[in-house]
This record gives structure tokens, sequence and C-alpha cells, in this order.
């Protein structure tokens, strides 16, 4: 008796069904750990600049004269000293400092002003509410912010202003001439993410069953535009430094000796020519690591925040 042995063929492989190409595997990889490396680098960058300014400040007098003049780095002096011989690290994490607070106040100013204004605007989409408030955005937009905030200070000048028994330094009237510039921007974002979210069934739902529009906007929507702006409010802090240190560095923002890095990257100027490159390397340096580490981790949220956000609302 003879056994017949049938070879049987593969099914073949539908090209819909084929794996993929592995160089596509490697571009995922690559973009993955660029991605994660470039997160990683940010958080870096950005906790060196909030060490600087916050504990590099501790028990350190910017203004104490600690040397005859200028000396190059040393241990004794990490980043050397001025031509009046005040510590050149002190007053960079003073000036760090300085311009910080004038960030964040700027920031969170500009987002309490535009938040409701680009909300209400969203929900009165294609009414006059919105094309009032558009029309006075657009005009703030007129100019570039930074020729604008320029504008502003100029505007109020720089003396002290009295207001009973409180005065108001340069520092607070450049955070509320930085907020002015910032309306614009998240009042835009605001609108956008509100008009997405009017879109969304539960809005419909929530306004047949009478909930009042006052609470489908400050319980519903509000809870899901606001990320969206928290996460461009890392951009907008990283601008705000950069706008900052160019307005001191113009000579309209905060006047020595108070140490802002716009400042003293100035004050630099003169000592640069007499061999003294250290007073403009190191601030310098700080700030460029502060702005790349805010705009950074500024990226990295919106990439896994939001980006894992749509893709949930998309499953």
């Amino acid at each position: 008796m003879t056994t017949t042995v049938t070879s049987i063929e593969p099914a073949p492989v539908s090209p819909l069904a084929a794996p993929a190409p592995k160089r596509w595997h490697r571009v995922r990889e690559w973009r993955a750990a660029i991605q994660g490396f470039a997160s990683w680098l940010g958080v870096g960058c950005l906790a060196f600049f909030l060490l600087i300014a916050t504990v590099g400040r501790i028990g350190r007098d910017p203004e104490a004269l600690v040397t005859l003049g200028a000396e190059a780095p040393s241990l004794a002096h990490w980043f050397g000293t001025d031509n009046l011989g005040r510590d050149v690290f002190a007053r960079t994490a003073s000036g760090a400092w300085t311009s910080l607070l004038i960030s964040l106040s700027c920031i969170l100013l500009a987002v309490l002003i535009a938040v409701p204004l680009g909300m209400w605007a969203g929900w009165r989409h294609g009414k006059r509410t919105d094309d009032i408030i558009m029309r006075g955005l657009e005009t703030m937009q007129a100019l570039p912010m930074f020729i604008f905030v320029m504008f502003i200070i100029m505007l109020v000048g720089s003396k002290p202003i009295d207001i009973g028994p409180f005065t108001i330094g340069m520092e607070p009237r450049i955070a509320v001439c930085l907020a002015l510039g910032f309306v614009p921007f998240f009042a835009r974002i605001a609108r956008a993410g509100t008009l997405v979210e009017m879109q969304e069934d539960y809005v419909a739902g929530l306004q047949v069953i009478g909930v009042k529009q006052r609470r489908i906007l400050t319980r519903e929507i509000y809870v899901n535009v606001m990320p969206s702006v928290w996460v461009q409010c890392f951009l907008g802090i990283a601008i705000a430094i950069f706008a900052e240190g160019g307005l001191s560095f113009l000579g309209l923002g905060v006047a020595p000796p108070q140490a802002t890095l716009g400042n003293l990257i100035a004050e630099a100027g003169s000592q640069i020519i007499g061999g003294a490159w250290w007073y403009a390397i190191f601030p310098g340096l700080v700030m460029v690591i502060g702005i790349l580490g805010f705009n950074l981790v500024g990226d990295a949220f919106n990439d896994n925040v939001l980006g894992s956000r749509g893709e949930a609302e998309r499953a």
C-alpha cells in the first residue's frame, strides 16, 4: 500500500494583514525616543532654572560687595564678580527669581481675564456679544505683542505710582502690561475650546433637561477647556521671560540695582569689552535654559496629555 504525501501550500497573505515594514517601526521608535529625550531634557532644564531662582538665592545678597572688582569664575564665586565686586551668581539667582515672578504673575492674570471672555464669546458664537469681544481682541492684536507691551509701558511711565498707602513699582506694571498682551492669545484658545465642546452631545442633553447655561459653562465646559489653556501656559511663561528680558535690556523694565536677567545682560555690554565675558554668559545661559525648559515641558504636556485625551475621545 502506497502512501501519497500531499504538500500543503501556505495560504496567501492579504496585503492588508501583512506586517508593517520594519523601517516604519524604527521611525516610530526613534520618534518616541526623541520625544522622551526632549521631555526629560525639558524637565532637567526647568528644574535647573527653578533651583537657581529659588534655592540659589538663599543666604546670598545680590548687592553685597564681595571683591574689589571683576574676578573670573572660581570656587568662591561660581559665576565670577562684576566690576563693582558683586557676586554674579547671587545677582543671576535674584534676577531669575524676579523674572519668574513677573512671568508667572502676568500669565495668571492673563488667564483670569481671557478665559471668561473667550468662553463667553464661544458660547455666544455668531451673536453681537461674540463680535464685540473678538473685534476688541483683534484691535489689541493690531500691533505685535512685544510692540504693544512697549507702547503700554511707555504710556504708564517708569516712576512709582502711589495709590493711597500703596506704591506700585515697576514689576507689577510690567506684569500687567504683559498680561494685556497675552489676553488675546488665551481668549482665542478658550473660545476655540468652547466651540468644540458645544458640539458635544452632553451640552445639548443638559440644555434639554433645563440646566442653566452658567452651570454648563462653569461646571462642564470649563473643565474640558482648561487643560488646553494650562498646556499653553508653559509656552506663555517662556515667552514672558523672554519679553521681560527684552524690555529690561532696552531699559523699559526693572531698573538697576535690582537684578533681572534682562538688565544683567544689558549691564554686561560694557564689561565684555574689558574682558569680563562671564557677566553676560551666565545670566544669558540661565535665561536660555529656563525658556527651553518651559517650552519642552509644554510640548511634552501637549503631546502626552492632550494627545492621549484626543485618542480616548476618538476611541
